[in-house]
């Protein structure tokens, strides 16, 4: 017998409503769902493959130990008392710091992970924390905590309601938004263009330029100067208007004498932007009533990103499109993230406390940068990573210089990874944990709901039971930190008492508590226009399969910003102080004779490695190629098809190329994620499209120094025929 579930694809953050219909334990379809007010039945082919994951044979369901390059199953008591002791070992034996930890941004999407994972990084108590944060989004919690008090209070684009989106290194069609949650982004960008414009300004005419009403080639790692050249003609022409924020704003003055030098001829030189394009962009900007200024990964991940952010923040704010419909606005989400976050011991931030132990790079919100993790692995000395845990990440395939972590995992004395496979990371463990499918466990998004361009909230149930002899990403860390404080403390100590009454008490009584204490548990105006008055409750979602529609965005300044930083900071003086560092920049010398910068790519059907191991979403062309520009791919004899060898100062990769005036003169641009041809890796689908590691060229010494996000993009390279390419090769056609 059929029967349909409703649920929320976790694969990216758009967070699509799901109906997945099943026969016993098989899924037999999965469709978006037309009654989710978030996304009214917009579905990606992600979400399809949520089915090939759940069915993967090679998906891992029981817990396994490394015997030199083999594997055996163990059983769930045995396999977490072996975590918990080495863990332990190597810590009594060489200090807390001596264990390192790195967190993939699944996490992101698991409500399990999000409520418990912070309690075992407290327990763990080390300060060799890593994840994707630095390699991602950093430079945004930076701006947000120095500009508005907190790491987590994101401004959101008001896209329902703008009339001029200008979008700088994001590729919302093909991410569905990221800190900024907006399922159906091309109905979304076709309706602003009903009502005004979309610019892009990105080195790649992405599927987002494409469609957009301009876009403008930048190149790779000048958008500060193309940023700043927006401020300057704003504060020089009087077109600066702070609105009803001014009574609680400070530093415009400074940022104004910040951007003076700045101007539009200078950033033309540098961004290949002209000059009288940026004037008239300062101008639409200015004078539109309902604008909004967005960036991302593209813009996050360079050498300057934290300028960036801070800027995009700053242009919003100075053209009276904070805190109002139709620019950007905060969320307000139904469990409020920053008491949540406070509640498990994650602060408003802090920046710069301590150091990573080789080359003193800062830390962010306890994090150290990522780009900083195989040389604390190496070096010898005091607080070197002797053991680590990962969970849900691959950073193999997500670091700068991946062979060289590759490397440095296989000298370890002890690795644990909770994860479900056996990937390019885990491969190096001692001990691999896996949870349940996404398909087996209560699914609530904590983050996205707070980064959402509507006010929406939903809680979806397994679609099926957890298998018996199975465990919950939340059970596995939980039964780590029990035996942990028991192994420190005693069975009976407080901590291991605490750790197993959590245990009992799981995730829903939380995410309960949440709802109830959050800002519409005393009440809001019905599930729907007219609808009847209610208060929120897990049994108050649990009635609402699809979710309930909260209302639009509403102006929460000044009293969203914390108490303890009671104003808006337009310039501090971190930033300030980084404007030096970006100046220099134009004098370096920059890609020797006949070289390239390379930068990432976004793909709809890809967010995370593991996805290429799903048959769905890897059918079709060959996606791991290499874009060049027509004038580029002449002078070194390359056409589409060709096998290539990409050099950077660290690596060398070699794929086939894709000729395209997609990209920009003097830019190559290859996808995330792929390298699956390391020995020992048991993906049989992604092996047969292995690709090459972008991250195997990108190098760990190309960062911002303000923040510490590892430059994946403008990272130098040269190109050029790879020594075996036939002249048939050369001409062989990518496949349709």
């Amino acid at each position: 017998m059929t029967r349909a579930h409703f649920s929320t694809c976790p694969l990216c953050e758009a967070c699509c409503g799901l109906r997945v219909e099943t026969e016993g334990r098989r899924v037999v379809s999965i469709r978006g769902d037309k009654d989710d007010p978030l996304s009214q039945g917009h579905v990606c082919p992600k979400a399809m493959a949520l089915q090939d994951l759940h069915e993967d044979p090679d998906r891992l369901r029981h817990p396994m130990r490394r015997r030199g390059s083999s594997w055996e199953p163990i059983p769930w008591a045995d396999a977490l008392d072996e975590a918990t002791e080495g863990l332990h070992r190597v810590q009594r034996k060489h200090g807390r710091d001596a264990v390192g930890i790195y967190l993939g941004n699944p996490n992101a999407h698991n409500l399990g992970a999000m409520l418990f994972g912070p309690l075992l990084l407290r327990t763990l108590g080390t300060r060799n924390r890593y994840s994707a944060t630095s390699v991602d989004q950093l430079p945004h919690m930076a701006a947000s905590y120095h500009m508005f008090g907190h790491q987590l209070l994101f401004p959101v684009p008001d896209l329902d309601r703008c009339d001029l989106f200008l979008i700088v290194g994001a590729n919302p069609l093909a991410s569905g938004g990221s800190i900024m949650t907006a399922p159906g982004m091309r109905r979304r960008l076709r309706e602003i263009q009903q009502r005004g414009r979309v610019v892009v300004v990105d080195p790649r005419r992405t599927e987002t330029a494409a469609a957009a009403s301009e876009h403008l080639f930048v190149r790779p790692g000048t958008d500060a100067f193309f940023l700043l050249a927006l401020v300057h003609v704003i504060a020089r022409e009087g077109l600066a208007n702070l609105g009803r924020l001014e009574p609680f704003t400070t530093g415009a003055r400074a940022l104004f004498a910040a951007a003076e030098p700045f101007g539009p001829e200078r950033a033309a030189v540098v961004t290949g932007i002209d000059a009288a394009v940026i004037e008239r962009l300062a101008r639409e900007l200015a004078m539109t009533p309902r604008a909004a200024v967005y960036g991302r990964v593209g813009a996050c991940t360079q050498r300057f990103g934290g300028l960036n952010a801070w800027l995009i923040n700053a242009l919003n704010l100075i053209t009276n499109h904070f805190d109002r419909p139709g620019g950007v606005m905060f969320p307000t989400p139904a469990v409020d993230v920053l008491s949540a976050a406070k509640g498990f011991g994650i602060g408003r931030g802090h920046m710069g406390r301590w150091r990573s132990r080789i080359r003193g790079l800062p830390e962010f919100g306890g994090e150290l940068p990522a780009v900083a993790m195989a040389e604390e692995i190496v070096e010898p000395g005091e607080g070197r990573i002797r053991a680590l845990l990962t969970q849900a990440g691959n950073p193999v395939l997500s670091v700068p210089n991946g062979a060289k972590l590759d490397e440095a995992l296989g000298s370890l004395e002890f690795m644990v990874s909770v994860d479900f496979y056996l990937n390019e990371t885990t491969r190096h463990a001692h001990l691999i944990l896996p949870p349940v499918s996404p398909l087996e466990r209560d699914h609530y998004d904590l983050i996205f709901h707070a980064v959402a361009v509507r006010n929406t909230t939903k809680f979806s149930p397994a679609v099926f039971p957890k298998p018996a002899g199975a465990k919950h990403d939340w059970e596995i860390l939980l039964g780590l930190i029990a035996r942990l404080e028991a192994l420190r403390h005693g069975p009976l100590s407080r901590a291991a008492l605490q750790a197993r009454a959590l245990l009992a008490v799981g995730p829903r009584l939380l995410l309960d508590a949440g709802l109830r204490l959050g800002p519409y548990g005393k009440g809001f105006a019905g599930f729907k226009p007219g609808g009847p008055a209610g208060k929120l409750s897990l049994a108050t979602l649990l009635r609402q399969p699809h979710g309930v529609d909260l209302g639009p965005l509403v102006p929460a300044m000044p009293e969203r910003l914390p108490k303890e930083h009671p104003h808006i900071d337009l310039a501090p003086q971190a930033f300030l102080r980084d404007l030096a560092r970006l100046a220099a920049s134009e004098d370096e010398p920059g890609p020797k004779e006949h070289g390239l910068l390379l930068i990432g790519r976004r793909q709809l059907r890809s967010n995370n490695s593991w996805m290429h191991n799903a048959p769905r979403l890897m059918s079709g062309r060959e996606r791991c190629t290499l874009l060049m520009h027509p004038s580029d791919a002449a002078t070194r004899g390359i056409h589409t098809g060709a096998s290539v060898t990409i050099t950077s100062r660290v690596g060398r990769a070699t794929v086939r190329a894709e000729v395209s005036d997609e990209v920009m003169p003097g830019v190559v641009s290859l996808p995330h994620g792929f390298g699956h041809d390391r020995p020992g890796v048991r993906l049989r689908v992604a092996r047969q499209h292995a690709g090459a590691s972008f991250n195997d060229l990108a190098d760990p010494e190309l960062y911002d120094e303000l923040t510490g996000t590892a430059a994946v993009n403008g990272v130098p390279v040269e190109v050029e025929l790879s020594p075996s390419c036939s002249p048939s090769q050369q001409r062989s056609p990518i496949d349709p």
